[in-house]
């Protein structure tokens, strides 16, 4: 049977909360000291931290596998360094992807030693099972426009939208819709969304998002 339709909301206070040394993380799905078996994953879609990093800190080099790895900056600037030698600093409005396949280390920090930086990393289960790979991509935004973001080796999509006050736009249909919100104020079914507000949608066509004041979104279109 055709699964049901539903529209799931998590609210930006309802996240997991971590604090380090000059890091600060909301998780969306379980993760290390925090499970909740309802909070494991959407389709492919196994972790979205929004991360605050103080300047000048950061993560230094660990390692992961059989995961997409894609990070978008918010605000300042990230400094990143892998093991497949690539190196650079991303800024808003780029999309970075790192496949980790069979293994890669990877760093993130701060590269300001004055303004903070705050960006977020997803993580989706990888069809990618080879030596990791590296892709990046700007994103010229415009209003009220679904802007395709850099691809990763999953049946997914990762599109970027900006609107404006009372602007919408129009989600095509997907088995599953994720929608995370980065910026103003969006309405989706019969909810508003503020930032770090996510919609999780299932199997309900295509689908508008209008906005309340200038928004900002990632949405997630799931295969699977």
């Amino acid at each position: 049977m055709p699964e049901p339709s539903t529209l799931l909301v998590r609210r930006a206070a309802e996240r997991f909360h971590t604090v380090g040394d000059g890091v600060e993380t909301w998780h969306s799905f379980s993760y290390g000291v925090h499970y909740d078996p309802e909070q494991i994953a959407f389709g492919p879609v196994m972790a979205i931290n929004t991360e605050h990093v103080a300047p000048g800190r950061g993560y230094d080099l660990h390692t992961h596998a059989d995961v997409e790895i894609v990070t978008w900056v918010l605000h300042g600037v990230l400094r990143h360094e892998d093991s497949t030698g690539h190196s650079g600093e991303i800024r808003p409005g780029t999309a970075q992807r790192l496949s980790a396949g069979t293994g890669v280390q990877h760093s993130e920090r701060n590269a300001s030693d004055v303004e903070p930086l705050v960006f977020v990393q997803m993580m989706l289960r990888s069809d990618h099972d080879g030596p990791p790979a590296y892709a990046q991509q700007g994103v010229a935004p415009i209003p009220g426009k679904l802007m395709p973001t850099v691809e990763v080796h999953a049946r997914a999509e990762l599109l970027a939208v900006s609107v404006e006050a009372g602007q919408s736009v129009t989600v095509p249909a997907a088995p599953r819709s994720l929608v995370v919100v980065t910026g103003g104020t969006i309405h989706c079914g019969d909810t508003d969304l503020a930032p770090g507000d996510e919609a999780r949608l299932t199997a309900v066509g295509e689908y508008d998002l209008r906005a309340s004041s200038a928004a900002t979104a990632l949405i997630w279109q799931l295969q699977r």
